[in-house]
């Protein structure tokens, strides 16, 4: 593989993640280039770009998801190299072949590796020729075969789209009457959501945890894994809480996953950075998945390995070799806070930013696009920001964690802090009692224990707080508790409470 000196590189997305790659290709020495929709015009990766460019309005399909306005901006201004981040076209083998038409780097696998990993049934038959486990299945839509299927390993069994993924597509079903309806609601969302609806099916496994492997590969055919991450905690099949490692892998174990996730990527040909999913479940783990990109949970590997994963990138998409990773240590954990609220079923949230405190203390990290005033819109992924913290083993990575929430607090937009920290606090997450059905288990319910009177004045005191400089405030958001002077704004509201803790 020939090596080439990058000099300019175009960041394919937008929000936080646009604004973690720029950083490092700052500190490369690269010049950056942001693209934005007409709705982000004032986003922050906007302003953090050396250049930007407008790419289309606000709708994804007109902007972050249109090849030929993503390449038009990427040749305007002669970028030689393009980030996807991950999300919109990270993974589309049609993106990737467009750019290295155009004679560009694309910082990521290539179109061909993509097309092996990206389609389910292809990435099974992959896996199956190299001795990788896979989920019990049967490779059609076909209501009859799938009821002999389902006969023979029992329901629920699940039906999953062959291409893309986030849920979509995705459907359990337990009892033979619903089949027929099931099969064709998943083919429909997948044809809606990627274009693609072809649909399979597979034995669904009760209780299983979601075990991934960090992979990358340079152009010389070494691949490398980093560790496992653990990511049980999700609601609709969408990841909230992460960490690594996982308390359920022992060394025996990690030897085993990381060595069906290399024999995986190199039948694959792969190149760059990736994940390998796994379900495990009562000792044994099957493939789920391959995401062909960088995951929204790459921290936590970078703190325990001492490694910039986008670094990693971009040396290797320049041609260089990738070096052997060194022993980790710690243990990290990775919140994902989201417009949504959780007392509403993770109901969409939407709005402006009027009051923003984020974390800053020893083992903390914070990725966002916030900023005070910032929009955010009902086009985009709902992902606010992402607090990540490290310690010398669980238990004192958790307690920072919920120190680090304690101290969030963004008014204007309804947010997922209070909820991640009471999953945080819970004894089933100090037990490490965790599986893909962990919120539906003990979370189901939950409810804020605060009126919208109490939060409507706490913000009023926020904002108010701001607009007098009144630098010396000190909120903790997530515990609720409010110390203030005398003649302050939150003495005459009378110390109202956020959230409580339980």
């Amino acid at each position: 593989m020939k090596r080439k000196a990058l000099k300019k590189l175009l960041v394919a997305n937008r929000g936080e993640i646009a604004i973690r790659v720029m950083r490092t290709a700052r500190l490369l020495g690269l010049k950056t280039v942001a693209i934005f929709s007409e709705a982000d015009r004032g986003a922050m990766h906007v302003a953090f770009a050396d250049e930007a460019r407008l790419i289309g309005p606000a709708p994804p399909s007109e902007s972050y998801l249109n090849i030929e306005a993503v390449m038009r901006a990427a040749i305007e201004t002669a970028a030689d190299a393009i980030h996807p981040g991950y999300g919109f076209l990270s993974e589309r083998p049609q993106f990737a072949r467009a750019v290295e038409k155009a004679g560009i780097i694309f910082v990521g696998p290539t179109a061909s590796a993509m097309e092996a990993v990206g389609d389910k049934v292809a990435a099974r038959r992959l896996a199956t020729d190299a001795k990788v486990p896979v989920v019990p299945g049967i490779e059609t839509a076909d209501a009859n075969s799938v009821r002999a299927f389902a006969d023979k390993v029992g329901y629920p069994i699940l039906v999953k789209a062959a291409a893309g993924g986030g849920g979509r597509g995705m459907r359990v079903v337990a009892e033979s009457a619903a089949l027929e309806g099931a099969l064709e609601s998943a083919a429909r969302e997948a044809k809606a959501a990627f274009g693609d609806g072809r649909i399979f099916v597979e034995k669904y496994l009760a209780r299983p945890r979601h075990i991934e492997v960090q992979i990358l590969g340079d152009g010389y055919g070494k691949i490398v894994a980093l560790g496992e991450r653990e990511c049980s905690i999700q609601r609709r099949h969408q990841k909230l809480i992460e960490e690594s490692p996982s308390i359920a892998v022992d060394d025996k174990l990690r030897a085993r996953i990381c060595d069906c996730a290399i024999r995986i990527a190199k039948a694959a040909g792969y190149r760059n950075a990736g994940t390998v999913e796994f379900l495990l479940e009562n000792g044994e783990f099957y493939l789920l998945e391959v995401n062909a990109r960088l995951q929204v949970e790459h921290p936590i590997t970078e703190i325990r390995f001492g490694c910039d994963l986008v670094a990693e990138q971009l040396k290797i998409a320049a041609g260089e070799h990738i070096p052997d990773p060194v022993s980790p240590r710690e243990w990290a954990l990775e919140c994902r806070i989201t417009a949504e609220d959780a007392e509403h079923d993770f109901r969409p949230a939407i709005g402006k930013v009027s009051y923003l405190n984020l974390p800053t203390a020893p083992g903390v990290r914070v990725d966002t696009f916030l900023t005070n005033g910032a929009e955010v819109s009902s086009y985009y992924d709902s992902l606010l920001a992402k607090i990540i913290c490290h310690g010398a083993d669980r238990e004192d990575a958790r307690r920072r964690m919920l120190m680090a929430l304690d101290e969030v607090t963004i008014v204007g937009i309804t947010h997922t802090t209070a909820f991640l920290r009471e999953v945080i606090a819970s004894d089933y997450f100090g037990r490490g009692e965790l599986s893909t059905h962990f919120i539906e288990d003990h979370f189901a319910n939950w409810r804020n224990d605060v009126t919208s009177e109490k939060a409507a004045l706490i913000a009023a005191a926020l904002v108010a707080s701001r607009k007098l400089g009144d630098a010396e405030a000190s909120v903790s958001s997530a515990n609720g508790r409010v110390d203030r002077g005398a003649d302050s704004p939150w003495a005459r509201l009378g110390g109202f409470q956020l959230w409580e803790r339980r």
